[in-house]
């Protein structure tokens, strides 16, 4: 049986997933609330194994990482540091302090198949643009979950999560709102033949 692979990143409602430096947003463009917040929490209270590209990992590293106060973190964020996790990386030579975590070298796609056949657990991926990309293309993304902010960034808006897709058709499967503004979809998608 085949592990369920989902990719869960958050967006802008004109498609950013974050913003440049020195932007004055703050974190989830200061959107989040506590229904957000606890739901989170129980996506990340299950067993799963993440799965990130070198660079979402990198970041995940600088703001989890050793010597950060996990106090003044939001609980889903440190739950989801103490899953195991695979990185598909040819830079990255260590974990860097993560503290379940496999570099893996390769072709992402071979090797996301083969965590999928293997994985006793839901694998679940945070961002992970360029990576997700690819496995979306290759029909390994059994579920895209997106979290819509209520907010459009259009002059200081980066990395547009969407901007390196083919065609692909999207079946909602569930829809919530969040603390009256914060929207997540959560969707089986299929790519179209090119």
């Amino acid at each position: 049986m085949s592990a369920l692979y989902t990719w869960d990143v958050f967006s802008t409602l004109d498609g950013y997933g974050s913003f440049v430096p020195g932007a004055d947003w703050g974190g989830y463009w200061s959107k989040q609330g506590p229904e957000l917040l606890e739901h989170r929490a129980q996506q990340f209270a299950v067993d799963q194994r993440m799965v990130f590209g070198a660079t979402t990992f990198r970041e995940n590293v600088q703001i989890l990482g050793l010597g950060v106060d996990h106090e003044a973190i939001d609980p889903w964020t440190v739950a989801m540091m103490n899953h195991p996790a695979t990185v598909v990386s040819s830079t990255l030579g260590d974990t860097l302090g993560w503290p379940d975590a496999t570099i893996v070298s390769g072709d992402a796609v071979s090797i996301v198949a083969s965590l999928k056949e293997e994985s006793p657990v839901p694998l679940r991926s945070q961002a992970s643009l360029t990576l997700n990309w690819a496995l979306m293309a290759a029909g390994l993304v059994d579920r895209l979950q997106v979290t819509v902010f209520p907010v459009i960034t259009g002059r200081t808006g980066t990395s547009p999560i969407l901007a390196g897709l083919g065609d692909v058709d999207l079946e909602l499967l569930e829809s919530r709102t969040f603390d009256g503004r914060s929207h997540e979809f959560v969707y089986r998608p299929t790519p179209r033949p090119h």
